[in-house]
């Protein structure tokens, strides 16, 4: 035994070496050890592209608070307006008749939200989950159909609506884009990616495939149908050259022509048309920050598998 155990008081712990605190350390999404220098680069570059895709639409937001008397093109330019003022919204309501022109876009966007998600939720779930002739063909479709672009059938599009009778009407414009192939493929690979032991213990159990479809599959995408829907809100929303096409009567024109006759009218008026562009921005944002949630977790759901 030691001096020092000897000396020691009963009953008293013996003293032990505390051990050091190690530094937290900055890794990346393969465990990489990350330098400051590195993390300050990154941080940067995350700044321009925050910059790149929200100043523009930061400027607009000003521009469309500013009053007449203030000078809008200053330098250096000013963000914030000294005296900001609503009078700008009130005059495109007084210009053009755009509460009409929004509903007319919300009841063209909501009839493509559900016709996509019904669509495109049945059509992803044959194409993953049922066995028939002809499955991969029928995949090989729509990933096809993908390659074509808009412009090189929308003629076929307003002659089949002209042929039909719904030229000039509201259900001309949400038909042609009322399944997406994108949106199938999407909703295809959300659920390849469900086990497929839980839907057979639903098959020993006795449900039949629609029951499967809608009480087991289809509750295990809801993320990826989010993300659908929000393409399908969004593509119909900014839709600019197809309403344009099949529409005559201006009373059912959708937000984005209404816009587009208001810039052609007041082009020197930067305000008016900045109050306008906030006024067709606003629902797309609001949609977003409610389904975000599910929008990134949909992601994760619908990505292709390798």
């Amino acid at each position: 035994m030691s001096v020092a155990e000897k000396t020691r008081p009963a009953g008293k712990p013996r003293a032990t070496a505390r051990p050091r605190e190690r530094e937290p350390r900055i890794t990346d999404e393969h465990g990489r050890r990350v330098s400051g220098w590195e993390l300050v680069l990154r941080y940067l570059l995350l700044l321009g592209v925050l910059a790149l895709t929200i100043g523009p639409f930061l400027w607009q937001l000003s521009t469309s608070l500013k009053g007449p008397t203030e000078d809008i093109f200053s330098s250096p330019p000013k963000f914030l307006p000294s005296d900001p003022t609503l009078h700008n919204y009130e005059r495109v309501a007084d210009t053009i008749p755009v509460w009409d022109y929004a509903l007319n876009s919300l009841k063209v966007a909501a009839a493509n939200v559900v016709t996509n998600c019904v669509g495109a939720a049945l059509a992803g779930y044959a194409l993953a989950r049922l066995r028939y002739r002809g499955r991969r063909v029928a995949t090989l479709v729509f990933i096809l159909a993908m390659l074509v672009p808009v412009e090189g059938i929308i003629i076929a599009q307003f002659t089949t609506m002209r042929e039909l009778g719904l030229n000039n009407t509201l259900i001309g414009v949400v038909l042609p884009g009322c399944i997406s192939s994108l949106n199938v493929l999407l909703m295809r690979n959300a659920f390849l990616n469900v086990p497929y032991e839980i839907e057979e213990a639903a098959f020993v159990d006795g449900a039949n495939v629609w029951q499967r479809f809608y009480r087991i599959a289809l509750p295990a995408v809801k993320g990826t149908l989010a993300v659908v829907a929000i393409f399908a809100f969004m593509g119909a929303w900014d839709d600019f050259l197809w309403p344009l096409i099949v529409l005559s009567d201006p009373s059912k024109f959708t937000l984005t022509i209404g816009l587009n006759y208001l810039h052609g009218t007041f082009a020197n008026d930067e305000r008016l048309v900045a109050a306008g562009t906030i006024i067709a921005v606003a629902p797309l944002i609001v949609l977003f920050a409610c389904l975000q949630r599910y929008f990134f977790r949909g992601v994760g759901e619908g990505a292709v598998k390798g």
